[in-house]
């Protein structure tokens, strides 16, 4: 009965001593070879990206009082999106989201007419600089 308990012991031992070497093998370097231009390439893309006008939904026109309600009304419905507030007199206005896709500014329409019946998409004209 002590030869096979010895033995066991030996054999666990054996076999615990493998299993760490293994996890040790597991130990590497990366090593991330890129092109320098990348990086001018990402800071281009982030400008572009700046300067782009993308989709908006509008889902209020009218007076001040109105803006405070409906903002507060989308923020509790609608966490996921930016709201802004534009003022082109006599009215503000509220803008939702920044749309990179017709298509995606469609799906979120869909979702906010439920709640905010004239909601529509446009496309924001760019500002003359």
């Amino acid at each position: 009965m002590i030869k096979t308990v010895s033995k066991l012991f030996v054999l666990t031992l054996v076999f615990s001593l493998f299993c760490v070497s293994e996890i040790e093998a597991q130990d590497g370097i990366v090593v991330v070879n890129q092109d320098k231009n990348i990086g001018a390439l990402l800071r281009l893309k982030k400008q572009v990206n700046r300067t782009e006008v993308n989709y908006k939904i509008q889902i209020y026109n009218g007076n001040y009082a109105g803006v405070e309600k409906a903002r507060t009304e989308f923020r509790t419905s609608f966490s996921d999106w930016t709201t802004s507030v534009k003022f082109e007199t006599p009215n503000y206005k509220i803008w939702v989201g920044n749309f990179k896709t017709k298509l995606e500014a469609d799906r979120a329409l869909l979702k906010i007419k439920k709640k905010f019946n004239n909601a529509f998409r446009f496309k924001p004209k760019k500002d003359k600089k």
